[in-house]
């Protein structure tokens, strides 16, 4: 099946980053803008309480499940943005690590960011993310 998203390195850029710098989809893809992706259970209950990597294993996989009904998956994603209710960069890194080997080698441009509060009790994460297909 042909992929509408192209990612983009930069041999300009630092190879730092965990992630391609830029994304590209045809003007012919559906796009698909997802709401951020919580660590709810079916329930409504905040899955992994206090567990920075769990509760993103928990979004990651709540992820799929909406990219599901809306006729994608993970290689689909053309970008995202990485919430982490914290002031620690340990933190931020420990919720990261777990996104970024749940994409694997569709390293899709991200970011990621530190935030005082998110919308659910006990919520630590959150991922928002849009993504492009070809019907």
């Amino acid at each position: 099946m042909a992929r509408a998203v192209r990612l983009i390195r930069s041999a300009s850029l630092s190879d730092v980053a965990e992630y391609a710098y830029a994304a590209t989809a045809p003007a012919d893809a559906r796009l698909i803008f997802l709401a951020g992706a919580c660590p709810l259970n079916a329930d409504g209950s905040t899955a992994a309480v206090g567990d920075y990597a769990g509760q993103a294993a928990k979004a990651l996989e709540n992820l799929r499940t909406a990219l599901a009904d809306a006729g994608a998956e993970l290689t689909d994603v053309i970008s995202t943005r990485v919430l982490v209710a914290s002031q620690r960069q340990a933190d931020l890194v420990t919720a990261w690590e777990v996104v970024r080997d749940g994409f694997g080698d569709h390293d899709v441009p991200s970011t990621l960011m530190g935030v005082t509060v998110l919308g659910y009790d006990d919520q630590l994460v959150e991922i928002e993310s849009v993504a492009a297909v070809l019907d």
